[in-house]
């Protein structure tokens, strides 16, 4: 796990927990005894400065603090990745330090707002669309490291259909997406074909950028993902919105309220010079027609 990866995830338990003993009325010194530790021990857990919190340890504060079930499956989820076990641990090989962080974020999300201005997400992905990607960005690999990397995708991508309480995505994606040949024709057919039908869910929105919107930012806007967790069951935050942008050689994180607004903001502007949801979807069945003829 990268020190990033394991800093925001501590910073993110430790909040949590700091809120559920305040909530419940407890003083760091009232709730140190309880579970016989000193007060800076606890406050060094609410920090996110402790690589680990033991299950029981974790156990007992969650009846201490009266955390609900749906809260604590969290605090667990939580607590598993910042010790470094999460779902995709099998897959630790073929997965990059930096996007880690992002896969554990995404699993964990209620809502994932994206602008994707070259490439379709990975979300929404079909598998040769994204062998053509994987092997083009990793031309070393083996057949069983590329498979394992296709694999890994297949797995985030069920989070959209599978997962009890599936989480929202909202995607503007730039025209560019659409015209940029992957793999050849009918590899974009398809992946156009699975776009469209992707966008028909309840839980997915599409909108398309057109080449005659110009620049609605007035500059270069990079892809990024908007994280939203939803509220506990007190209608607080699970966790602080974050932004996830990526990039070339490194990919960047923040929680910080000024970079979320930024980012909030340009989706907003971006969403409104993109075409409706109708006309987005048209057009994207229009240009996979193209790729068939």
């Amino acid at each position: 796990m990268s020190d990033s990866e394991g800093t925001l995830t501590r910073r993110q338990l430790g909040r949590y927990l700091k809120s559920a003993r305040e909530e419940a009325g407890f003083t760091l010194e009232q709730a140190g005894r309880q579970m016989d530790w000193s007060k800076s021990k606890l406050q060094r857990h609410e920090a996110g400065e402790v690589a680990k919190i033991r299950r029981p340890d974790l156990d007992l504060l969650i009846r201490l603090y009266q955390i609900d079930d749906r809260q604590a499956a969290h605090l667990h989820g939580l607590a598993e990745t910042a010790a470094g076990k999460s779902w995709w641990h099998e897959f630790s090989r073929v997965l990059p330090e930096d996007f880690r962080i992002y896969v554990d974020m995404e699993s964990a999300a209620a809502m994932l707002t994206t602008y994707q201005p070259d490439l379709i997400p990975g979300l929404v992905q079909t598998r040769p669309y994204a062998r053509v990607l994987a092997y083009t960005a990793n031309p070393e690999d083996g057949e069983a490291a590329l498979a394992g990397r296709l694999e890994l995708k297949t797995r985030r991508q069920r989070i959209l259909t599978h997962n009890l309480k599936k989480p929202q995505l909202n995607m503007v994606l730039g025209e560019t997406v659409l015209r940029r040949v992957i793999g050849g024709p009918k590899i974009m057919a398809d992946q156009l074909k699975r776009l469209a039908e992707a966008s028909t869910l309840p839980n997915v929105t599409l909108r398309i950028l057109p080449f005659s919107a110009g620049m609605p930012t007035g500059d270069q806007t990079g892809p990024f993902v908007i994280i939203d967790f939803g509220p506990d069951g007190r209608g607080q935050p699970l966790a602080p919105t974050t932004i996830y942008s990526e990039g070339y050689s490194s990919d960047m994180y923040s929680e910080k309220r000024d970079v979320v607004e930024r980012y909030i903001e340009a989706y907003r502007v971006l969403q409104r010079a993109a075409l409706d949801e109708s006309s987005s979807r048209d057009l994207v069945r229009e240009i996979a027609r193209e790729y068939s003829a």
